[in-house]
């Protein structure tokens, strides 16, 4: 089964605006969907970008933000600095809980954004990285969707802002 993916922010395979980026506010885009089954215990969302560091020649995924046990009900997150309630935040690649925008270091990235919907709720994960949280929704998966966008920085030498995102205890 296919969930719906979209934000209003930018088209799939379109531009992230600057504000949800390392160059603006650094906070996550809106996001909403639909499709998830009636059977989901909770939703996990991860977004990564494959393309680390250089896209003509990538070495590693970078993640930039890992959550989950997201209530079921929930179709919409919005660019506000709170996960939706009882949503747990699993580690960043910058080593915190949270959103980090694209900050690539060169050319234009991918950042793929991808919901699953689960069976069951994973629970306290601890200091969950997404490898982590990707064991965890083993065969559990019961519908996902995915929605990609793309960033190229315009100021060269421009640095991470912190993130905005509120922490939730784990």
């Amino acid at each position: 089964m296919t969930i719906k993916l979209s934000s209003a922010a930018f088209p799939y395979n379109g531009s992230i605006p600057t504000a949800h980026t390392c160059e603006g506010a650094n906070t996550p885009p809106p996001l909403k969907w639909s499709g998830v089954p009636d059977e989901a215990k909770s939703l996990a969302l991860i977004v990564d970008d494959p393309d680390a560091p250089d896209p003509k020649a990538p070495k590693r995924t970078y993640v930039h933000w890992v959550l989950y046990d997201i209530p079921p009900t929930t179709s919409v997150l919005g660019d506000s600095e709170s996960p939706p309630h009882g949503a747990r935040e699993g580690l960043n690649d910058e080593g915190d809980r949270g959103y980090t925008g694209p900050c690539p270091p060169i050319g234009r990235h991918r950042y793929f954004f991808k919901l699953f919907a689960l069976d069951t709720m994973l629970g306290d994960l601890g200091n969950a990285t997404k490898d982590v949280v990707e064991r965890a929704m083993r065969d559990h998966v019961i519908a996902h969707g995915e929605l990609v966008g793309t960033y190229e920085k315009a100021a060269a030498g421009a640095t991470s802002k912190p993130r905005t995102s509120a922490k939730v205890p784990t």
